[in-house]
């Protein structure tokens, strides 16, 4: 069929013209599409002029918020800006067109891109068994679990089926353990809030499989006891998980290795810097002991004398959990963010997420409660225990944050603290950013004094108000518009 289009039209050297041309394109075959697919009318489409529409996609956009616009104190989730430099890289031509299935000779700069960023995640966690195939955090806890399943069966342990979990734990953990066929086993806090030794040697013995933690934990606590935790479960004949999420805290300072970690996720998506949220795309390689290493999820980039090249001969691998190992761009990114801090700015990294988490929390410690109102690591948990005599609640102190132009802080997790309110400002961010969030925090604190209705009514800014947030979960209606024929 003919169809009217701008085609460009050399005048002379250096310039070009445009004309209105006619530009032949094959008819699509319909043939191939149900009889019931296709329409009897031509769609009913709104005419409207270039300068409205582009208005209503900016106005669109201006509703939505983002790092780029807002500070996001969004606890465990790290949601820290990405910088530009990344963006620009992973556009390179010969980074942007290339296809995983293409020949190895043809894309040994991308192969050698995977193989360093295997070798610096080795070198951070000291575990050099490194996979970067599993597409989330999530994915990657299933895919670890699954490689201490493989591992037990290689080695006769069949009957280690319990996963030992603590009760600050990320929710996914215990998910993760039961899509891998293993049961969870729930270990408490103690009163510091860290892992209850006595409650975990009562619960750890030969049906041990793994012992899962989080360290720093979601309290936004070190798990200063980590090496006897490791000693107990590795005594058992358990391994030992880390779940890596808040791994921004301690990298390029403690070596999760040297404190008997033997293996454990990253989220490139958090600590690394790349894209984050609406679903991903995101990255969760996990990092095992040599141990470990046969059994990591299949093909892995390899080395040999002339050149690099995927192998998929791996008689004791776990296979794929998914089409393709990584999400390529998501690697780019991180890579070159790795490559552009070098060891010490990895190391700084985390210094400056503990410096800022910490100043934070020194300066609302009074006017909000802090359960464990110590030294914390890149987050800290605090909540509503001053406002809850007005009627104030983690939810309102969190609605009034959107009128006032953040992205609320994690709230009611983790669960092992009431109403918990989780603070995490990451390292990216400003001093006087820092200032403005505390000065604000500090100023609904006072609202809830004296004028707590205010915070009841929040957020009053948004095109909808509070929604009755219990009834959408139990009661949901999604619903889409379309053109009638």
């Amino acid at each position: 069929m003919n169809k009217d289009t701008l085609l460009f039209e050399k005048s002379r050297p250096g310039h070009r013209t445009l004309r209105l041309g006619k530009l032949d394109v094959p008819a699509a075959d319909l043939s191939l599409l149900p009889k019931g697919s296709l329409r009897t009318k031509a769609p009913v489409l709104p005419e409207i002029g270039e300068l409205d529409l582009i208005r209503h996609y900016v106005l669109l956009s201006k509703k939505n918020i983002s790092i780029a616009d807002s500070f996001y104190p969004l606890g465990s989730c790290t949601m820290k800006y990405n910088p530009v430099t990344n963006e620009a890289v992973v556009q390179y031509p010969g980074l942007a067109d290339i296809h995983p299935e293409m020949d190895a000779g043809r894309v040994q700069g991308a192969l050698r891109i995977m193989k360093r960023l295997e070798d610096g995640l080795a070198g951070i966690t000291g575990l050099p068994g490194v996979t970067l195939h599993p597409a989330a955090g999530a994915q990657g806890e299933l895919t670890a679990l699954l490689v201490a399943n493989a591992h037990f069966e290689a080695t006769g342990q069949t009957k280690r089926t319990k996963v030992l979990i603590p009760d600050s734990a990320h929710g996914t953990n215990p998910a993760s353990a039961a899509i891998a066929g293993l049961e969870a086993v729930e270990i408490k806090s103690g009163k510091d809030g860290l892992v209850d030794l006595a409650d975990l040697e009562s619960k750890v013995g030969d049906d041990t499989a793994v012992l899962m933690i989080t360290n720093p934990s979601t309290l936004g606590l070190f798990e200063s006891k980590i090496a006897k935790i490791a000693e107990i479960v590795h005594k058992a004949g358990g391994l030992i998980y880390m779940d890596g999420a808040n791994l921004n805290a301690i990298m390029g300072i403690s070596r999760p290795a040297d404190f008997g970690v033997d293996m454990m996720h990253i989220n490139l998506h958090k600590t690394f810097s790349t894209p984050h949220g609406g679903g991903g795309p995101g990255a969760g390689p996990i990092c095992v002991t040599d141990e470990l290493t046969p059994y990591l999820p299949s093909p892995r980039v390899v080395e040999e004398e002339d050149g690099l090249r995927l192998d998929y001969n791996a008689p004791q691998s776990i296979g794929m959990l998914r089409g393709w190992p990584g999400n390529f761009g998501v690697l780019v990114r991180a890579y070159a963010y790795l490559r552009r801090l070098g060891a010490e700015g990895v190391k700084r990294v985390a210094e400056n997420a503990v410096l800022n988490a910490n100043y934070i929390r020194v300066k609302l410690n009074k006017a909000y409660h802090v359960p464990y109102d110590r030294m914390c690591m890149h987050e800290f948990v605090c909540n509503n225990k001053h406002q809850r005599e007005k009627g104030v609640h983690a939810l309102d102190i969190a609605k009034r944050l959107i009128d006032l132009g953040y992205h609320p802080m994690t709230i009611y997790f983790p669960l092992v603290v009431s109403e918990a309110m989780m603070i995490e400002p990451t390292e990216t961010e400003s001093k006087s950013t820092l200032d403005a969030f505390i000065a604000d925090m500090l100023m609904i604190a006072e609202e809830a004094q004296s004028d707590p209705d205010k915070l009841h009514a929040a957020p009053v800014t948004t095109c909808v108000g509070r929604l009755d947030e219990g009834r959408a979960v139990r009661e949901p209606k999604l619903r889409y518009a379309c053109y009638k024929d």
